[in-house]
């Protein structure tokens, strides 16, 4: 398990700098930063997915893939729900500077983690007896 909980975090590494790195593009872009996270939740989502479902737990689900990517986009969305709360009080009680949308991300990201490994362990990736 310890394994697990250590690359299931070296995917949430990579998802972060995802994650912001669409942020900050789509910021570029204009779009704001509430519509703006919700994409870049969503591409986070996916890579992370991709490398749990290789690495992280892989062998363990029996399912297809898309079986599997649904399964994963609505257990994630349990701790997105977290992290979408905590990146909004952040993004609303920090003051503005150019680091605000990777530092509200940062904090969304780490508390949504822990509901998301559980999720992901025992419901999307949990080993058939």
């Amino acid at each position: 398990m310890h394994r697990q909980l250590f690359q299931f975090a070296v995917a949430g590494i990579v998802g972060f700098v995802v994650d912001a790195g669409v942020l900050y593009l789509l910021l570029a872009g204009g779009l704001g930063y509430f519509v703006g996270r919700m994409i870049s939740f969503l591409c986070a989502v996916w890579v992370t997915w991709r490398i749990n479902r290789r690495f992280t737990f892989s062998g363990a689900s029996n399912m297809t893939a898309w079986q599997e990517w649904r399964r994963y986009l609505i257990a994630m969305s349990g701790g997105g729900l977290i992290n979408y709360a905590c990146y909004s009080v952040a993004i609303v009680a920090l003051p503005e500077t150019r680091f605000l949308a990777l530092s509200a991300v940062a904090i969304g990201s780490l508390m949504g983690m822990t509901v998301n490994f559980i999720a992901a362990k025992r419901w999307v990736f949990k080993e058939e007896m």
